[in-house]
């Protein structure tokens, strides 16, 4: 068995002429092998049972060799991939998957089984270029190209990618060949294998923006730490998956859980500040709140779209207004463009602070210069604190929104706090049970999405109270006081409703 432990990249032809220099520049000594066309077929059953298992089964032929590999369930965090592998010779393209050690399967999994029903899902056809790479302290990385295609059904998306594979020695060199070929721009972090494209191609399954934050999966008797290390990851996932498919299908929307899984990550610091000092996060959190702010404006272009999409009731109001239409058109205009957007995702600043809280995970780096008040604090369960946070937290929701009427000028100011202790929610929440919390968590959902309701409404009223002609728009602001009102009285439901709730984590 070999264990994978790379980088993957997803790079432009512009950056493909500058490996040669790159190499060259980190290496004491460099050794290329020759290109080779690989061709893979990947296998599975018609109902995807290794998918579902997170195994990937590939074939590889090469110059009249033939070659199985299984990849098992492993870790993907930011870039990189760490995952079991397995290689058994075979005498042609088609698997035979009991060849391989009975002991690498999951228990309850029947190779027999599987391999009777197993057929070729979608193939890859790429060139391979190879450099191994020797530092000066002895470090090897093997450095790979890879260049062609993934088809399935008739279909096909082309491959341009990097992998750098640590072979021997110290891991912080791979981190650093990885700073040096962000820095050439053009780059992007791959969080998806060949594999994973491959099944979304051959299914017709495009990838899905999240419509919110869910919860993190941390097991009961989860230490802080491990709690910590649960919430960073599914985070700077998250971030990932919404990147991509941004890329894939450009949408406000999908900005926005950019924005919350950057939120999640940096309220996570905040959450476990006792285990990562808040002098060790400096950095990464400078970097979080700079995305944050790149991204500041998205919420604004979210109202603006819905004022002029013809599938809300706003519509047909401001389209018999040409003169709020045209200032509304003319604030849409001024949004960053979908190149302007992509750009910063292929940004060496934007794929550092990605890269850097990839190993900030991996190499733990919190624990650089941990005290004794650290470690105790990493091993304290994290269920005791998750309780005592959620019920400050119900403290300060009850004195945030008293028994009295609350208005939406007072709601809306709250929104910035109940989004916080939402947060907790997501990273806690899974810790307790299910029904009773989402039964809990029910109304405040219904509350913050009330919120983003008025501030939507009230972004309206300031735009027709500050035209030169406000009086020409008071049939809109009748509207929009008799929507404000309906929602108010839809809110202050939800929230008499969450008082009568017993606290799921007592």
């Amino acid at each position: 068995m070999d264990t994978e432990i790379e980088l993957k990249f997803l790079v432009s032809e512009q950056v493909i002429s500058q490996l040669p220099a790159l190499i060259t520049q980190f290496s004491k000594k460099v050794s290329n092998k020759a290109s080779r066309n690989l061709q893979n077929a990947y296998f599975d059953t018609p109902s995807r049972e290794l998918r579902a298992l997170d195994i990937g089964l590939r074939t590889r032929c090469v110059d009249g060799e033939c070659e199985q590999t299984i990849k098992l369930a492993g870790k993907v965090v930011g870039g990189f991939h760490q995952r079991p592998e397995y290689n058994v010779p075979i005498n042609n393209s088609r698997p035979n998957i009991e060849l391989f050690d009975t002991s690498i399967w999951p228990a309850g999994m029947e190779p027999g089984t599987i391999s009777e029903n197993l057929f070729s899902i979608f193939n890859t056809n790429f060139i391979r270029r190879t450099w191994l790479l020797e530092t000066d302290s002895g470090t090897e990385i093997e450095l790979v190209l890879d260049k062609g295609d993934i088809s399935a059904s008739g279909q096909s998306v082309p491959i341009c990618e990097v992998e750098m594979e640590l072979v021997s020695g110290d891991r912080k060199e791979l981190f650093e060949l990885a700073n040096k070929l962000i820095n050439c721009s053009e780059v992007r972090l791959g969080l998806y294998s060949k594999a994973a494209r491959g099944y979304r191609l051959a299914d017709d399954a495009p990838l899905m923006a999240d419509t919110f934050l869910g919860y993190v999966q941390l097991d009961e008797n989860a230490t802080q730490e491990e709690a910590l290390e649960k919430c960073l990851q599914y985070g700077i996932e998250f971030v990932q998956k919404h990147e991509q498919c941004y890329i894939d299908s450009p949408k406000l929307k999908t900005l926005k859980r950019i924005v919350d899984g950057v939120s999640l990550i940096r309220h996570s610091f905040w959450l476990f500040e006792q285990v990562a000092d808040k002098q060790v996060t400096k950095s990464l959190r400078k970097e979080l709140k700079w995305l944050l702010e790149t991204f500041s404006w998205v919420e604004t272009a979210i109202q603006l779209r819905t004022f002029t999409s013809k599938k809300h009731a706003f519509y047909k109001r401001i389209s018999a207004a040409p003169e709020l239409e045209q200032v509304i058109d003319n604030l849409k205009a001024e949004q960053p463009s979908r190149k302007a957007l992509t750009a910063i995702f292929h940004s060496p600043r934007y794929n550092q602070l990605i890269l850097d809280l990839t190993r900030f995970l991996i190499e733990k780096r919190w624990r650089d210069d941990w005290g004794q008040e650290q470690i105790v604090a990493a091993g304290t369960p994290v269920k005791d604190i998750a309780a005592r946070l959620f019920e400050n937290d119900w403290q300060e929701m009850q004195h945030l929104l008293p028994h009295d009427v609350v208005s939406a000028e007072s709601y809306i100011a709250k929104r910035q706090k109940l989004h916080r202790n939402l947060l907790s929610g997501c990273c806690l929440g899974q810790l307790f049970e299910g029904p009773l919390r989402d039964e809990f968590r029910g109304p405040w959902l219904d509350i913050i999405h009330g919120m983003d309701e008025l501030a939507t409404y009230d972004y309206l009223k300031q735009l027709c109270e500050t035209q030169q002609e406000p009086e020409q728009f008071t049939s809109i602001l009748g509207w929009l006081k008799q929507k404000n009102d309906g929602l108010l009285a839809a809110m202050e439901h939800s929230r008499l409703a969450s008082q009568k709730l017993e606290p799921y984590w007592q």
